[in-house]
This record gives C-alpha cells, sequence and structure tokens, in this order.
C-alpha cells in the first residue's frame, strides 16, 4: 500500500531522532530503462523512489510534450504504473513535479515571453501534473528570462510561489483529489552555499503568507549545499556544516531540506549526508549518461562481433548517437564555455566525445535510435547477449550507491 508522501516526510524527521533516518532519492525520468532500474532496485530494497520530472521532459501537449518518450503527465503516470505492474513492485513510488512554473521550458525561457503568459502557462501546466496524480509539485518562479544570472528578489519569489500555491489548492479542493506536498526555493540552484539566515527568512515569510491565506506549508525546501553539476562532473564543493545547519533550521519549522545538483558525488560525499540530515536528493543527468556509456559499450561489442564474422550487418547506433547528441544542443546547459559551437564540436573528435557522454540520453526518443536500439538488440541476441538487460543493470549501479549510502535500504521496515 503507497504512503503518503507528506505521511513519510513526517516519519523520516521522527526517524532522524532515533538516528535511524534516510535520505530519499529524487531520479530524474531519463528513460524507460532507468525507470525498470530504479523500481526494481526499490522493489528488491524496500524502499520508495521519487521521479523528479522537469518540464522539458514532462509536460503537456500543449506545450510540446517532453523529450523523453514524448510523455505529458498522463502517458508517464501510466507507463511508470505499467512497468510497476510488469516487474511486481507493489511499494510506493511518487511523481514529483521538478522545476514547475514560469519560463521552465527552455522555449518559454528563449523567447521572453511575458510574466502573465509565462504564468498562465505555468499553471496550465500544473493543472494537468493535478490531475494525473502528482504528489508533489516544485513551485519554482525563480528563472529570469530577462537577465540570465540574475537573482530575483526575495519578495517576488515569495509572491509568485504563493499565488502558484493558492491556485493548485484551489484546483486540487475543487475536485476533492488527495493532499499535494510542495516544494520551494529561495533561488535558482546554480550552486554555491545558501546563507541560513536567507533560509529562515524565506521559511518565516512564506509560512505567513501562507497562513494568512489558509494554505498548506512546503514540505521541502531547496538548499545550496555547495554541489553544481557541470558536463559529466560534480565540479562543486559538498559543505557539511552549511548542508547541516540549513537540515537543523528546515526541521525546527517541519519543513524537509532538499538537495539539487546531486549528480556524481564521491562515495565519501554521498556517506556524509546522512550526518548532516539532508531529508532529499535529487539525481538527473548522471542516470541519463550512465545509459549512453552502457549503449556505447554495447556498440563497441558489436563492432568486435561483426569483425569477427558473428554478425553480418552492424548496427549504425553510435554514429546516429554522436551525431544527434551534437545537433541537439541540449549540451549547452552543461558545458561552461559559451563560444562552442555545433560546427566547433564537430571539428574536434575528442570534443565530440565529451559531448555524446553529456547529451546521448536526450536523444533517447529519436526514432532513429529507437530503430538503431533495436538492431542492436537484435544482433547481440544472436550471440547470446541480452543488451537491453545489460543496460539496465549499468544503471542500477550508481543508484544502488545512492541508496546505500543514503540509508535507504529496507526503510519501510523502521517506519
Amino acid at each position: 500500500m503507497k504512503v503518503q508522501l507528506n505521511s513519510l516526510l513526517t516519519s523520516l524527521l521522527d526517524l532522524e531522532k532515533q538516528g535511524k533516518g534516510a535520505t530519499l532519492l529524487g531520479i530524474g525520468p531519463m528513460s524507460s530503462n532507468l525507470i525498470i532500474a530504479s523500481l526494481e532496485l526499490a522493489r528488491d530494497g524496500n524502499f520508495p523512489i521519487m521521479f523528479i520530472a522537469s518540464r522539458n521532459q514532462v509536460d503537456s501537449d500543449e506545450f510540446g510534450a517532453g523529450y523523453v518518450n514524448g510523455w505529458n503527465q498522463d502517458r508517464f503516470a501510466q507507463d511508470i504504473q505499467n512497468i510497476a505492474n510488469d516487474i511486481g513492485f507493489t511499494g510506493s513510488y511518487y511523481l514529483c513535479r521538478d522545476h514547475g512554473g514560469p519560463w521552465q521550458r527552455d522555449e518559454e525561457r528563449n523567447n521572453h515571453i511575458p510574466k502573465e503568459t509565462a504564468m498562465a502557462i505555468a499553471k496550465q501546466s500544473y493543472l494537468e501534473d493535478i490531475l494525473a496524480g502528482f504528489d508533489l509539485l516544485m513551485i519554482d518562479p525563480t528563472k529570469d528570462p530577462f537577465e540570465v544570472g540574475k537573482v530575483i528578489p526575495l519578495e517576488a519569489v515569495i509572491d509568485m510561489t504563493v499565488e502558484l500555491i493558492e491556485y493548485c489548492e484551489s484546483e486540487r479542493r475543487q475536485r476533492n483529489l488527495p493532499e499535494i506536498a510542495y516544494e520551494v526555493g529561495t533561488e535558482e540552484t546554480n550552486g554555491g552555499l545558501t546563507s541560513t539566515e536567507r533560509y529562515e527568512e524565506f521559511i518565516q515569510e512564506l509560512n505567513r503568507r501562507l497562513d494568512a491565506q489558509g494554505l498548506p506549508h512546503p514540505s521541502f525546501i531547496v538548499g545550496q549545499t555547495g554541489t553544481l553539476t557541470r558536463k559529466t562532473e560534480q565540479v562543486g564543493t559538498f559543505n557539511f556544516n552549511n548542508a547541516q545547519n540549513l537540515a537543523t533550521m528546515a526541521a525546527s519549522y517541519g519543513v524537509s531540506l532538499k538537495e539539487h545538483n546531486g549528480d556524481y558525488l564521491s562515495d565519501e560525499t554521498l556517506l556524509l549526508h546522512r550526518p548532516t540530515m539532508i531529508s532529499a536528493v535529487n539525481v538527473a543527468p548522471q542516470y541519463g549518461t550512465q545509459e549512453t556509456r552502457a549503449l556505447i559499450t554495447l556498440t563497441n561489442v558489436e563492432t568486435l562481433l561483426h569483425d569477427k564474422g558473428a554478425i553480418t550487418n552492424r548496427s549504425q547506433l553510435y554514429d546516429i548517437l554522436l551525431t544527434k547528441a551534437i545537433d541537439s544542443e541540449r549540451w549547452k546547459k552543461w558545458v561552461i564555455d559559451p563560444n562552442i559551437t555545433v560546427e566547433t564540436i564537430k571539428k574536434d573528435p575528442e570534443l565530440s566525445l565529451e559531448i555524446l557522454d553529456i547529451a546521448g540520453h536526450y536523444t533517447f526518443n529519436d526514432p532513429d535510435i529507437i530503430r538503431e536500439t533495436t538492431v542492436l538488440y537484435q544482433n547481440l541476441s544472436q550471440c547470446g547477449i541480452d543488451g537491453k538487460r545489460y543496460v539496465i543493470e549499468s544503471i542500477k549501479q550508481p543508484i544502488h550507491n545512492y541508496a546505500v549510502a543514503f540509508n535507504l535500504i529496507n526503510l519501510f521496515d523502521r517506519i
């Protein structure tokens, strides 16, 4: 039976007092293979999973759906449920909106749409989330489409946050739908640290405004702990003291601390998360990169088998994956040099491979990639290799490391 998310968070805060807590893992849903890997691990390890979908990954058909499987909210929810049924998963998983809000789709920000339009689109997207049964909505009005890198004033963030929560609660209550958990933040997660003073100021003022309108307090608040993902590396520095102070302060208000940019963390850093009492960590591109690397390994094996005469017609997956990863330009979010162009990359073999590592997963839903992946699997199957299972098991490796370090294994036996 599914445990309601807010009930789980309350139990986790209680477990912290007993020294038996856990840090939840939020996984960006990069592919169906990642969903399978996550749910199999959660099933076998008896712990919950959060699937944290950005608006670029999953959104209404009206706004272009998402780059992952062309998912809108309903198809996303149904496909995960189908996978859960197929593998016999009967535990708790949570559908979560990561970075919902105005200007959170790339094209909205790039087109500099006005605030009124951006807020209207955000509300419609949230409504589709609610109707699809999402458990957690992140309310994130911190993007500024007009000035890159600008920090939105705290008062403006609070105003928009309250307006969006009020809208979501009104729509939910009108339909008599189950309670929703909310996640909020003080600024865009682009590295650095959140000061404890700013953190507390934000919590106090937001709760005061929410109380005045009879609205629920947030369940999660995002805090900057020093983590930062660039390319396929963790380039930030986890700050233990800052994380611990933020988590302690959040807990004093009955709120759970959420860390973003948790990709590619060392085992030492992962293990340090429990003593800080961080309640949840989001990880996304790392698992997509892990799948890309697994596919590349399989194409290398396929080439060797072809050279040995064991395979007649080799797939073109590697070449097509490389080209489409570069042409997608979705790597721009993760690279530091603003002068890099598609043309520059294609002239540099080493840089091309780096971009493939970064952006390969953005192309998994491309029909050409799907076709060539099918050919790859068929070729390997002729030689006794289960390519799809290899990919799934490869994805599991880093997820399992996080689950163990975060004390998630058999969590439900402790609650």
